[in-house]
């Protein structure tokens, strides 16, 4: 299912389809993609170099998400082509969508995925239980057909390479159904910046000690180009605005670099930051956590680490 909002596709449906033609190479198979909205015919050149079909329906009713509309749509569209797997993004869109096809297509639903396999031909999916300390590989009843909602920043888009089909498929809609009705769109706050776009997050956590030496971290950000996140820790203490928080309560971030200074590196924490490109970590604590995850790692005070780096840095660019 491709998502799109205000004339962007997201970036969780090119995740999906790269996973999605992993999976539909592992057994032969073809994969389609789903577009619906108003007027989406921009997206479908992309989509094409993704998928073997692009399925399009336009309608000025499909203008804005109503998962009740949708239903009208893809049920028949679904019955039709029979697909054995369905890919959705573990987004606000997907839960609400997801768990309501499932019971109409009565199809087994495995909500919030970090990766699927398929293993002697059968398809199994891991997901974080326990509040992410333990990855569990779960394998789906038996059935005609199954429905994942996937997390999104897990898998990373390749470069389209396919030329695929655009149909477009003519479906007559009755008016808005009035279960649920769209009233307005409202965007969410996300402050001054948006940790989720920077190529580069400079990220602190209760090593920092107090909001009076957030300063710091601040210079050595604009030094390195990158916008400054907390963990959560920092986020409840007030020094950083909740927008900033990176983590399982936070923002999920896939930067090429990720800077993660004064933090532990709880199971909650680098759930959220697990996909970033390069890691670099610096705390005192030899034997903190965030080391396991880290490409490179620095023990040291960061209160005499951080000044030096910044100078190594202004040195270098000059």
């Amino acid at each position: 299912m491709a998502e799109h909002r205000k004339s962007k596709l997201r970036d969780i449906t090119l995740e999906m389809l790269t996973k999605g033609k992993e999976l539909a190479g592992a057994t032969s198979a073809e994969l389609d993609v789903v577009l619906l909205g108003k007027t989406v015919g921009d997206f479908t050149k992309l989509l094409s170099a993704y998928a073997n079909r692009v399925l399009v329906v336009e309608d000025k009713k499909l203008k804005n998400f109503n998962s009740s509309t949708y239903l009208e749509v893809l049920l028949p569209l679904i019955t039709e082509h029979t697909p054995g797997l369905i890919l959705i993004g573990h987004t606000g869109f997907g839960m609400d969508l997801a768990p309501r096809l499932a019971i109409e297509l009565d199809m087994p639903l495995i909500t919030d995925c970090t990766d699927l396999t398929i293993e002697d031909g059968n398809l199994f999916a891991t997901r974080e239980m326990y509040g992410g300390k333990i990855n569990a590989k779960v394998s789906f009843c038996k059935s005609q057909g199954y429905i994942a909602t996937v997390r999104q920043g897990i898998f990373s888009p390749e470069e389209g390479t396919l030329k695929g089909e655009v149909v477009s498929v003519a479906f007559p809609l009755t008016e808005e159904i009035e279960e649920k009705k769209f009233l307005e769109y409202v965007e969410a706050a996300v402050g001054d910046v948006d940790i989720t776009q920077a190529d580069t997050v400079v990220a602190i956590g209760r090593g920092i000690k107090e909001e009076k030496n957030i300063p710091l971290i601040n210079e050595f950000a604009e030094t390195v180009g990158g916008v400054v996140a907390g963990s959560r820790p920092v986020i409840d203490s007030g020094w950083l605005p909740k927008e900033r928080q990176v983590g399982q309560s936070g923002k999920t971030v896939k930067p090429k670099l990720y800077f993660a200074i004064g933090i532990s590196g709880s199971f909650q924490h680098v759930s959220g930051m697990r996909s970033a490109g390069l890691v670099v970590a610096i705390n005192k604590d030899a034997g903190a956590p965030i080391f396991s995850v880290a490409d490179y790692g620095i023990v040291g005070d960061l209160f005499k680490v951080i000044p030096t780096l910044k100078d190594k840095v202004k040195e270098t660019k000059s």
